[in-house]
C-alpha cells in the first residue's frame, strides 16, 4: 500500500504541475483559417522576400564570416531606414578564442517606436540574425528577422502608450549562446546599467515551420502527455515568473490569430526553456517570452545546410506575424 501510495503521489504530482505550465487563458485556434487577406498576401512575399535574401543570397552569418555577418547588419539597417525608421547600432567588442578570429565590434542593432507614456517602461520585441556554421539559417533564425522587420512596418506610425524597442541581436548562436558575449546578454546588461526600464520582452525564435503530420512534434518528458503530437501550432514559452506577461499575451494573441498556439510556463531545467534571447533578460527579472515553432522538437533541418527557404511554410509564418501585429498593438496600446 505504501507503494501503491507513492505511485498515486508522484502521479499527483505530475498532474499538478503540467496543470501549472499549461493551464492558459482562452481558446486555441481551430478548424480551417480563412484565406489569407490581400494585406497578408503582400506581408508572406515580404516575409519570402526577407528569408530568401537572408538565407540564399547571404548565406551562412557569423563572426567566422565577417563579411555576411556585416551585409546582414546592412540589410537590417536598410530596411528600417527605408520605413523612415532611425537605427542605432549598439557596437560590444569580441574577446577571446572566438572573438579573436574577428577584428573590430560586433553590433545588435535597434529602433524604437516611442510611447506616450514613461510610466509604462519599455516593450522589447527581439530577434537574432546570425546562424550556426554551415547553415544559411533559413529558419534559425531568417523568419524571426524577417518577422521583426515586417513587425516594424506593421506596428509604424500607431499611436502607442508604452515604447517598443525592435532589436535584432548578434551572437546567439554557439560558442556565446548563454555567455556574457551572446548579443541579448550585452543588450540587458547594458540596459540595466543605464537604468533603462524593460517591463517585458520577447523573443522571435524560428517562427515558419508548420506540419499537420502525426507525430511531428516532440517534447521532453512529460510534455508530451498534454500538448499536441502535430507541429502545427505557434508556441509562447515562459518560466514561471513571466508568466503573468505569458497568460496576459497569449490571451490576446488568441482573440486575433488565425493559427492554432500553446503557452508553456516552466522552470529552465525543461530542456529548450530557456534557448533563446528571451532568458538573457530573465537574469535580470525582467519577464520575458519566447514566441518559436519549438526548433529541433519539430524542424528535422534545425542547425543545418539544409535549413533552407524552401522549408518554411509562408501561409502560416504570415498568420503568426499578423496576429502578433495586433497583439502588440493592444499590449502597448493599453493604458495600464
Amino acid at each position: 500500500m505504501a507503494v501503491l501510495g507513492s505511485i498515486l503521489l508522484v502521479i499527483i504530482l505530475i498532474w499538478g504541475m503540467l496543470f501549472f505550465v499549461s493551464d492558459m487563458p482562452g481558446d486555441s485556434f481551430e478548424g480551417a483559417p480563412p484565406p489569407l487577406t490581400r494585406q497578408e498576401m503582400a506581408l508572406s512575399q515580404r516575409l519570402k522576400n526577407h528569408v530568401h535574401y537572408l538565407a540564399d543570397t547571404i548565406g551562412e552569418r557569423n563572426v567566422w564570416h565577417p563579411g555576411t555577418l556585416e551585409r546582414s547588419v546592412a540589410y537590417i539597417e536598410q530596411h528600417f531606414k527605408a520605413m523612415g525608421l532611425p537605427v542605432t547600432r549598439r557596437p560590444y567588442a569580441l574577446e577571446g578564442e572566438a572573438g579573436q578570429r574577428m577584428e573590430g565590434a560586433v553590433y545588435n542593432l535597434e529602433v524604437e517606436l516611442a510611447g506616450g507614456d514613461p510610466e509604462r517602461g519599455v516593450m522589447v520585441i527581439g530577434a537574432h540574425y546570425d546562424t550556426v556554421p554551415a547553415s544559411p539559417g533559413a529558419n534559425d533564425n531568417g523568419t524571426g528577422v524577417a518577422g521583426l522587420l515586417e513587425l516594424a512596418r506593421l506596428l509604424q506610425g500607431q499611436t502607442f502608450h508604452q515604447t517598443i524597442r525592435l532589436v535584432a541581436f548578434v551572437n546567439e548562436e554557439p560558442p556565446f549562446f548563454q555567455t556574457p558575449e551572446m548579443g541579448s546578454q550585452v543588450y540587458a546588461r547594458e540596459s540595466q546599467a543605464a537604468g533603462e526600464r524593460i517591463t517585458a520582452m520577447y523573443a522571435l525564435e524560428t517562427i515558419g515551420y508548420f506540419s499537420n503530420r502525426p507525430h511531428s512534434q516532440s517534447y521532453p518528458f512529460p510534455l508530451g502527455l498534454i500538448y499536441p503530437n502535430q507541429g502545427h501550432f505557434i508556441a509562447f514559452v515562459a518560466n514561471p515568473p513571466s508568466r503573468s506577461l505569458l497568460h496576459q499575451t497569449l490571451g490576446i494573441f488568441r482573440h486575433h490569430a488565425t493559427i492554432p498556439s500553446e503557452g508553456l510556463a516552466a522552470p529552465s531545467f525543461i530542456p529548450g526553456v530557456d534557448w533563446s534571447d528571451h532568458a538573457s533578460f530573465w537574469e535580470y527579472d525582467i519577464p520575458a517570452v519566447m514566441i518559436t515553432d519549438t526548433a529541433p522538437y519539430r524542424y528535422p533541418h534545425y542547425h543545418q545546410p539544409e535549413d533552407t527557404p524552401d522549408k518554411i511554410d509562408y501561409a502560416a509564418f504570415t498568420r503568426v506575424v499578423s496576429g502578433l501585429a495586433d497583439t502588440f498593438v493592444e499590449l502597448a496600446s493599453n493604458k495600464k
